[in-house]
């Protein structure tokens, strides 16, 4: 059941949309916003748990055409060693149209977080998925495994680490 779920969510999403720009304040704006929609616990190094808002802002980014390579690649923890994937979803699918995602469903436990994501393109809406997002550095980021499930959906696949 869930190969025909990521089949089906893949067929949907087969666009992410990408093309960049290497504007520097893109990349502080985007940290600035997501990390402005987190708090950390005082004393612990932990994160508060995030809101919907502060896990969609993270998707909206990855497909934004006017984000960079290196911008998209600081949105999933570990995203240099990405870099020819996102490369990859960038030139294949430029120009695809608008992804909008709903994130419900938010369960966190220290620096994790998952929800259940629903993304809508062009040519329809996927079923629910579970990703996880990992607090690094002050900001939610998605997990190299969510992160790579995203990529191949844009037909850019990686295999986590």
């Amino acid at each position: 059941m869930s190969m025909v779920i990521a089949a089906a969510a893949m067929a949907t999403t087969v666009g992410l949309t990408a093309c960049g720009s290497d504007d520097k304040s893109d990349v502080k704006a985007t940290a600035t916003s997501l990390s402005a929609a987190t708090t950390s616990t005082a004393g612990h190094g932990s994160a508060a748990a995030p809101t919907a808002e502060a896990l969609t802002a993270v998707l909206d980014a990855l497909s934004d055409p006017a984000k960079s390579t290196s911008e998209k690649a600081g949105l999933i923890v570990g995203g240099e060693k990405r870099t020819a994937n996102i490369d990859q979803m960038n030139k294949a699918l430029g120009g695809y149209g608008k992804l909008t995602y709903a994130v419900a469903d938010i369960t966190s436990s220290g620096n994790t977080a998952t929800a259940q994501v629903t993304i809508t393109s062009p040519h329809g809406t996927a079923p629910a998925m579970p990703m996880t997002w990992e607090y690094v550095d002050g900001t939610w980021k998605l997990s190299d495994a969510s992160g790579c499930l995203m990529l191949g959906f844009a037909q850019a696949p990686c295999v986590p680490a």
